[in-house]
């Protein structure tokens, strides 16, 4: 099996899918480049009805080079009301072409301003404002430049050899639209593992599992050295000098913490706040190390322990695939869920709400509803309710928690880094349709992916490159 980049190694993903070379080439060369449109998951009532009882306007707007952030804040100035009333149900990337939703509470439809490289319109009132994973999925458009155009086909065929679980061939599943993405004639059924994607971690520094992983076990001041120490090769020369003093300063009997946070860029406002704590409390008990720690916004605080979960995960998929176990199908003793029975057409969505543990004929049983789309083999997302698996799949799972040193019980922890676990399809299912342009150098892919998967996971058994350029 072809081991994964380097990088990836270092946040549990330890295998490709494919076995043919990658492609190799650029993306996000410019925002028309990649597009993705969210496959919307509500129906609003119409602008006509009681806005006391549907306060909430809901707002489809498509992005040209604006993230989501950025653009919340621009909306919410125009408006003349507080960012907080602004809330969006995923968040895009800024290098792209996006179609996306957002929710705001208490404004006449009427009022909405004309703003640059965006369009908006309004589509009708909701009860609430919109959450974090309110959407089916995403749908993809993607152009690779610079490419060897020459694999493409070879890729996509291994990759659909993968939907059986075991290299046996299945039928290729004609289009559905013949206008959908950028290729004319057919999709096909492929599948990868469902790997949290590189960025989960951070790109270009991933330490956010790291961080989860230490407040897990307890080792609060583990944690924020983590953070705002431990300088990475990609990092600017201020930033890796400015977090090996931190290092330097954590060794010693009398810390200057103050001296560290001179030293700290501006532009580092977590890493920041943390040590202005630290120098501010002047002792190095435990409870000071987590006061550092919770200086920073709550978002992030459960970012760190979801990210532990997610590289324990990405670890549990790796020994699988290296104990030669399948993702597509199950085997004795796996926990299976079925697929989302709401979910849009052609999409593969599982629903980790309704599980079914794999033993006996049963094995058989979901085996063939797996084959079929129907159903999914899946990995702990681990906390405090998670019942690990049986068999085989159950010693998976016990010896990476072992090796991290975590038990389901580490995740009984304080505030926003408490985390009861939930459960992840350990196979990602799509239908892609690519178009090649050998003149150019170049090709495309479009395809859809339920909420919660990456569509960089795809794209890296395609181009076969560094994590970085993904």
């Amino acid at each position: 099996m072809r081991a994964a980049h380097p990088l990836e190694r270092r946040v549990g993903i330890e295998h490709y899918y494919s076995d043919v070379d990658g492609t190799g080439g650029r993306l996000r060369t410019k925002p028309a480049d990649f597009r993705v449109r969210e496959l919307e998951a509500m129906d609003p009532e119409p602008l006509s009805t009681d806005a006391g009882d549907y306060p909430h306007l809901l707002v489809r707007a498509t992005l040209r080079g604006w993230d989501t952030n950025d653009f919340a804040r621009r909306l919410s100035n125009a408006l003349g009301i507080s960012r907080e009333r602004v809330s969006w149900a995923g968040t895009k990337d800024k290098y792209a072409i996006t179609t996306q939703l957002f929710s705001v509470r208490d404004v006449d439809p009427d009022d909405f301003p004309e703003i640059d490289d965006a369009d908006v319109e309004v589509l009708g009132r909701i009860g609430r404002r919109l959450h974090f994973g309110d959407l089916a999925g995403n749908a993809f458009e993607i152009r690779v430049r610079e490419a060897d155009v020459e694999p493409v086909e070879s890729i996509t065929a291994e990759l659909h050899e993968r939907v059986a679980g075991d290299g046996s061939s299945t039928e290729r599943t004609e289009s559905e639209d013949d206008d959908d993405g950028p290729a004319a004639e057919a999709a096909t059924d492929v599948a990868v593992p469902n790997y949290f994607g590189h960025q989960r971690f951070g790109s270009r520094r991933p330490v956010t599992h790291e961080v989860g992983l230490c407040v897990a076990r307890g080792e609060w001041r583990e944690a924020v050295l983590a953070y705002v120490g431990n300088p990475y090769e990609a990092e600017p020369d201020d930033t890796r000098a400015a977090r090996a003093f931190v290092d330097e300063q954590a060794e010693r009997a009398d810390p200057d913490w103050r001296g560290a946070l001179d030293r700290m860029p501006g532009a580092l406002r977590f890493e920041r706040s943390m040590l202005h704590r630290l120098h501010e409390d002047g002792d190095d008990t435990p409870a000071d190390w987590r006061h550092a720690l919770e200086a920073v916004p709550r978002n992030l605080q459960r970012l760190f322990v979801n990210a532990a979960q997610s590289y324990a995960f990405n670890r549990i998929v790796s020994e699988r695939l290296s104990r030669g176990l399948p993702l597509a199908r199950p085997v004795d003793g796996d926990v299976v869920c079925f697929a989302d029975r709401d979910a849009p057409e052609g999409l593969y969505r599982p629903d980790t709400d309704r599980t079914q543990v794999a033993t006996d004929r049963r094995v058989d049983v979901m085996a063939r509803h797996c084959e079929r789309g129907r159903a999914f083999v899946t990995a702990p997302l681990v906390g405090t309710e998670t019942e690990l698996a049986d068999g085989e799949p159950g010693d998976v799972e016990r010896a990476v928690l072992d090796e991290l040193g975590l038990i389901p019980g580490d995740f009984d922890l304080p505030g926003e880094f408490h985390s009861t676990g939930t459960r992840r399809a350990v196979l990602l299912r799509t239908r892609v349709a690519s178009e090649v342009d050998a003149a150019e150098d170049a090709y495309g892919l479009s395809f859809s992916l339920p909420s919660g998967s990456y569509a960089t996971v795809l794209l890296r058994e395609y181009l076969k490159t560094s994590p970085v350029d993904l």
